[in-house]
């Protein structure tokens, strides 16, 4: 595990002096001693996201070719949509923590689903949500939405085997995140469906305001092998543990 920062980090309701934009994008020290998180430290706090949330939105592109997943005349797509991206709500689920790719129900007959087989790469984005409390609480810039982390998780859809559903549990984790999901899971007598994950090939990472949270890419291997002990040990703004590091200081609710 690398370590964390901890002493010199200060709480963003104390901080409201923008900084130039050259410095946003270096990430340097301010002169009070805060420093904007690390990459890697970013990246600890989005698995962590990934592992408590479990909605998002799942955005593909519609193809420009015809292939052998051609929607029928009852969907009566426009062709004009050709080349064009698609974004719907989506539920995942973090059930194979080893590797950080989150899983997927895919039901057939969304066209999001549809046009991930036709070759579109998928991105799947989300965000933190605190408690409601949070945003109640003064200085109320600094605890907007606008403020909190989000991510995005760019690659390709690789649907699970038997043995990977197996291995991992996943209908018992993908129901405990989404309960109501029992009626869809494989096999049901609504629609195709079938667990898929998403692998990730890149992050990216929108931790806030610029002057006082990373913003860009991050590293997909440092993704990969983040450690079960660190997604645990962090916290995220406002949540109620207040013996956690972070660049929002702490706070109880």
């Amino acid at each position: 595990m690398r370590p964390f920062i901890v002493s010199s980090l200060i709480t963003l309701a104390t901080c409201t002096t923008l900084q130039p934009a050259q410095e946003i994008f270096s990430n340097p020290p301010h002169d009070d001693g805060f420093r904007i998180p690390t990459p890697y430290e970013s990246t600890v706090m989005a698995r962590r996201i990934l592992r408590l949330e479990s909605i998002g939105t799942i955005s593909t592109i519609f193809p420009s070719h015809k292939s052998s997943d051609e929607p029928s005349t009852s969907e009566n797509r426009p062709s004009d949509v050709a080349g064009s991206p698609l974004g719907l709500m989506e539920y995942f689920a973090d059930c194979e923590p080893t590797t950080g790719n989150p899983t997927l129900l895919e039901v057939a007959i969304a066209n999001s689903y549809k046009n991930a087989r036709a070759g579109s790469n998928v991105t799947l984005s989300f965000r933190w949500h605190p408690p409601t409390s949070y945003y109640k609480t003064p200085p109320y810039a600094a605890h907007s939405p606008a403020a909190l982390p989000r991510v995005a998780l760019t690659g390709y859809l690789e649907r699970l085997d038997k043995d990977d559903i197996e291995a991992n549990k996943v209908a018992d984790c993908f129901t405990k995140y989404h309960p109501e999901a029992r009626i869809w899971l494989p096999g049901n007598d609504i629609h195709e469906s079938h667990f898929a994950r998403l692998v990730v090939n890149e992050i990216y990472w929108f931790g806030g305001f610029g002057d006082r949270a990373h913003i860009g890419w991050l590293n997909p291997s440092d993704w990969k092998n983040i450690s079960e002990s660190e997604i645990d040990e962090i916290r995220l703004p406002g949540e109620k543990e207040t013996s956690w590091w972070g660049w929002f200081g702490r706070w109880e609710l």
